[in-house]
Parts: C-alpha cells; sequence; structure tokens
C-alpha cells in the first residue's frame, strides 16, 4: 500500500502525505473509511509513530482526513479543495498522453474528433445536429 523510499531527500512525513492523498484522491481510500493507527502502521512500515502522527496532523489541515478521539483517524468527504487536486492530476496526465499521441503520428484534429466523440458518449447520446 505504501512505498516509502528511506534514501530519498523528500521527508518520510511528506511521502506518506502524498501517498495517502493519492489513494484518497484516487479513491481506493473511500470516504469515512478508517486509516490503520498510527501505532499499526508505524510497525508495518517500521517508521517512527511521531512520523505517521505529523502526515496524519498535516492531512488533517489540508482536509484530507478528520479524527475523533478515541476512535482514529477517517477519510473526509471530497471537498472542491480535493476535487480540483484531482482535476489537475487528471489535466497533468492527459498532457502527458496527448503528448506522446502527438508524437507518435496522430493529428490534432484526431484528438480533437476523439474528444469530440467521448463528450458526446458521456452525455448519453448522438448530438443533435
Amino acid at each position: 500500500m505504501f512505498e516509502l523510499d528511506v534514501r530519498s531527500r523528500k521527508p518520510i512525513y511528506e511521502q506518506l502525505v502524498e501517498r495517502l492523498k493519492e489513494l484518497i484522491i484516487s479513491e481506493i481510500l473511500k470516504t469515512d473509511e478508517q486509516l490503520p493507527s498510527v501505532r499499526t502502521l508505524a510497525q508495518q512500515l517500521t517508521i517512527n509513530p511521531n512520523t505517521i502522527q505529523k502526515a496524519y496532523r498535516e492531512l488533517e489541515t489540508q482536509g484530507y482526513i478528520y479524527s475523533i478521539k478515541g476512535r482514529g483517524s477517517f477519510v473526509s468527504p471530497p471537498s472542491l479543495h480535493i476535487q480540483s487536486e484531482k482535476l489537475e492530476k487528471v489535466k497533468n496526465d492527459l498532457n502527458k498522453l496527448m503528448s506522446e499521441a502527438l508524437y507518435l503520428g496522430m493529428s490534432a484534429v484526431d484528438l480533437i474528433n476523439m474528444i469530440h466523440n467521448i463528450e458526446i458518449a458521456s452525455k448519453g447520446g448522438l448530438e443533435d445536429d
């Protein structure tokens, strides 16, 4: 579930925050799903519990999770902040894929037609001409 690079220049708690955000944004972790306890996750990842606690605090500050005293930490319902971040990730992914398609010989017109067809299909029918 978590791949942390102990040799990375990025602090472990930041890596953990990013990974948990990815799991929440991609909806692998669902709204109101309980996160592993600090102690359990620290044992699984063999890192200091304070590092986990710091990551959870950061996620709570950013609105990704909420805590209930004595019960643990849970995934927050999607907010505009999370949705805009998810949209930004989709845009970045699309940019990479479209750049690759252009590089491989697909024309801009083909891409536009493809987008147009996807839009029509997502609305559930044919376009009124």
